[in-house]
């Protein structure tokens, strides 16, 4: 806080202007400061502006550190303040009693909310039978309720939400102006007499009259459907969701077929953390998250004992629970006490539908009815995805609850002029750099679809318009065929902008560094990228990458032996390709008849076209070489029997692999069982690089022995978390002194949590000090981030 008491004359009109930055606005902010003021015998105003919230006091600097001492300690839950600012101002007519003033309009420099999940109160209200919000499926006030989802332009006002279509009843126009009432400028503040209202209608038939169902209403009507082995299409806070009983074996494979969705786990919802607890193993921490406004999907342990039909979660080890996190959800689920699928109302990879007439259209043919409203969603959001991994909650998908509030930037990097940043293909982002901030969205998923990459132009355009961000840079991929890529390059050609390229790995490593934050001119951190693909800075495909970083620069000084990949992106979609040319390499398909002919991998492995593949990777013919870490995983998998002939989605066969990797699996190896990784040097490049030749002997051996997959899973892992702790020994030090001793782990593979938490004290051991990314994922989602950290440390240098 900056206080200008210094230069307070004595003879000067005793006011004081207080400037407020942060998550401010829409969170019942201003009523708090209101209450404060009032409370304290204060005369003045305040109002939203486009910097946050702006306070004149009249009084002296004593009085104004006094107002905000008290405000800081009174915070509202959903509230942050991230920097006060203090002048003395000549002291305005008219300033008696305190009041809440008109917004005012301009530039804009303060924060948009993330949507936030039912506070205590209003679910109190909506189960109360004498309260007037009594099942009201669109209750909240400034401490919950939608906020991103229907803004439409700033500042955030009522008029710039998709809450203008509705004129505010009486009742509600009390409370809404009552600065005493928690409902005080509650932007979205509605009730049965003037707000939104839900529709249930059968799929291609209609209206449905839920009295037909011995129902209360509407939405109590879609309880018993669910019940009753029904799909419903369920329209929420930033789009549809496709739900059923958890519990229904055949609801769930209709769903299943019906969303042309194979292998991928559907998230799953429960009224309360008792019945959660009955199906997944739950610690105080994930209960926390669960409970939390941003109420994400948690990743949990399923219990041993769960009895959920094996088409929830193909072959792993977790479910995804959610708690009810609207209104509308809670009312549904009064009387369910059984998990609910709820999986993203769309046909498989396709972006989430936002509207009824495309849910009509697209969803008519997988749901048996749909539940609707009129009130529109301005920005689609899918759920959030965490999961704990050392003691640490991770974040896998930044999404509803989080997204798009802001990341501090350290304090070297703050000097940047604004940036757009447009993040990689998959699991995209991007990101927005203003001053102290960067703003990264929610994700946006991947860019190869059409739908998703309209649906990124606009969401792009949104933002931009929301914080008024006029960007100085455009910072892209150096993948010159990421549509990412190409976007950024036809934005800076209209513009006129300077364009920065920023290699894939070395904007994972940033984007760690960033969160962390780790200060330009502190020294490097040994980045640690391990991924699927990405394009390296020598031009070939990298993927498991070890950099000597800072934010201007990177040196490359370990890696992964680069392997074929056969068929190009099709060895991504078929595992055993991966086999195939891993075995090759190492050993040589003669060495490998001779010596495992009465492997089951061989029987496999004799009947594809062996010799057209193994001819394709000595000609160099559609087979690029490539240090992937990822498709390593996939290789080991498929060669136990994992997804061989095809992964569903991106990661499914290493995710598979390391459900098999479990703790107690992981705690039957001993160091000396874990599978042996070599370091040597590249021949042309003299570059070290884990070698895993002996590593497949071993395990071919194991398979041989008729191993339990368990087993082969678990000394893959840490023999892996053993070399990659050797290798980043080994790197780091140059002669008898250690380069750094800090290290920054990013990439898809680090959300592995057997392998992560295997690491970690092997990393400590070696008395290194382990950065981790918390605020957004280490996969592709975090890519903005990165890539706008370094163009802010070239630009703030320039």
């Amino acid at each position: 806080m900056r206080a200008l008491a210094e230069d307070f004359r004595a003879d000067a009109a005793m006011a004081m202007e207080i400037r407020i930055r942060g998550l401010v606005q829409g969170v019942g902010f201003r009523p708090t400061v209101w209450r404060v003021a009032t409370g304290l015998g204060f005369a003045g105003d305040v109002c939203n502006d486009s910097e946050g919230v702006l306070i004149r006091l009249a009084g002296d600097a004593g009085m104004a550190e006094r107002l905000v001492s008290q405000l800081k300690a009174e915070c509202p839950p959903l509230a942050r303040i991230d920097s006060v600012d203090m002048r003395p101002v000549a002291l305005p007519d008219g300033l008696a009693g305190f009041h809440i003033a008109a917004s005012g309009l301009g530039e804009m420099k303060t924060q948009v909310a993330p949507d936030a999940a039912t506070c205590p109160a209003c679910l109190a209200e909506i189960r109360d039978p004498f309260a007037r919000r009594f099942r009201y499926p669109f209750t909240n006030c400034t401490h919950c309720g939608p906020r991103l989802s229907m803004i439409c332009d700033a500042p955030y006002d009522r008029a710039r939400t998709t809450m203008a279509e509705f004129a505010m009843c009486d009742a509600c126009r009390s409370e809404y102006e009552d600065p005493a009432d928690r409902r005080f400028h509650a932007e979205p503040i509605a009730c049965h007499h003037c707000g939104p209202r839900v529709v249930l209608e059968r799929a291609g038939a209609g209206v449905v009259e839920f009295s037909s169902f011995s129902m209360l209403d509407d939405v109590d009507a879609v309880a018993g459907m669910l019940l009753n082995g029904y799909i419903v299409a369920i329209k929420g806070l930033g789009g549809f969701h496709l739900a059923c009983d958890a519990t229904n074996a055949s609801a769930v494979a209709r769903l299943r077929a019906g969303k042309r969705r194979y292998s991928k786990p559907f998230a799953l919802m429960a009224r309360d953390l008792d019945v959660i607890g009955r199906y997944a193993k739950i610690s105080a921490a994930e209960s926390a998250a669960l409970a939390s406004s941003a109420a994400p999907i948690v990743l949990l342990d399923r219990r041993c004992d769960a009895g959920l039909p094996e088409d929830i979660a193909p072959g792993i080890a977790t479910l995804g629970f959610m708690l009810p996190y609207t209104p509308l959800h809670h009312l549904i689920f009064r009387r369910i006490d059984r998990p609910i699928v709820m999986t993203s109302g769309n046909l498989s990879d396709e972006p989430q539908i936002i509207d009824e007439t495309t849910a009509r259209a697209d969803l008519g043919g997988i749901a048996d009815f749909l539940l609707t409203h009129d009130r529109r969603i301005a920005v689609r959001l899918d759920d959030s995805v965490v999961r704990f991994a050392g003691g640490t909650m991770r974040m896998l998908r930044r999404a509803r609850g989080y997204a798009p509030a802001p990341i501090s930037l350290p304090l070297g990097l703050r000097a940047a002029p604004p940036i757009l940043a447009l993040g990689a293909e998959l699991k995209s982002t991007f990101c927005l750099v203003r001053g102290a901030e960067a703003i990264v969205s929610q994700h946006m998923g991947d860019l190869e679809d059409a739908r998703t990459l309209q649906d990124f132009e606009q969401t792009l355009g949104l933002l931009r318009q929301l914080y008024d961000h006029r960007a100085a840079a455009v910072v892209v991929d150096c993948h010159q065929d990421y549509l990412s890529t190409k976007l950024g390059h036809q934005i800076a050609r209209d513009k006129g902008l300077p364009l920065i390229h920023v290699q894939h790995h070395h904007a994972h490593i940033a984007s760690a560094m960033a969160e962390n934050g780790v200060e330009p001119g502190s020294g490097p951190v040994l980045g640690i990228a391990l991924d699927g693909l990405g394009l390296g800075g020598d031009g070939t495909l990298w993927g498991g990458e070890f950099l000597l970083a800072d934010y201007a620069a990177y040196r490359q000084v370990g890696t992964f032996k680069p392997v074929a990949l056969p068929g190009g992106a099709q060895a991504m979609r078929e595992p055993w390709r991966n086999t195939l040319a891993h075995i090759l390499s190492e050993i040589g398909w003669a060495a490998f008849a001779m010596n495992f002919e009465k492997t089951e991998l061989h029987a496999f492995l004799r009947e594809k076209p062996v010799d057209t593949i193994a001819a394709m990777i000595r000609q160099g013919i559609n087979a690029p070489k490539a240090s992937s870490c990822g498709r390593l995983f996939d290789a080991v998998a498929a060669a136990i029997g994992i997804c061989r002939d095809v992964a569903y989605h991106e990661g499914e066969a290493a995710i598979r692999l390391e459900a098999l990797a479990d703790a107690e699996a992981m705690a039957a190896v001993d160091d000396d069982l874990a599978y042996p990784f070599g370091i040597p040097n590249l021949k042309d490049s003299g570059l070290p690089y884990i070698e895993p030749a002996a590593m497949w002997q071993a395990l071919l051996g194991d398979l041989y022995e008729n191993a339990a997959p368990s087993l082969i899973a678990a000394r893959f892992h840490k023999g892996l978390a053993k070399a990659i702790a050797a290798m980043a020994a080994k790197v780091t030090l140059d002669g008898e002194i250690r380069i750094t001793r800090r290290v920054a782990l990013s990439g898809g593979v680090f959300q592995n949590r057997s392998l992560i938490e295997d690491l970690l004290p092997r990393l400590a051991a070696e008395g290194f000090e382990v950065l981790l990314q918390v605020k957004v994922p280490s996969n592709d989602g975090g890519i903005s981030l990165g890539q706008a950290a370094v163009a802010a440390a070239q630009l703030a240098l320039t």
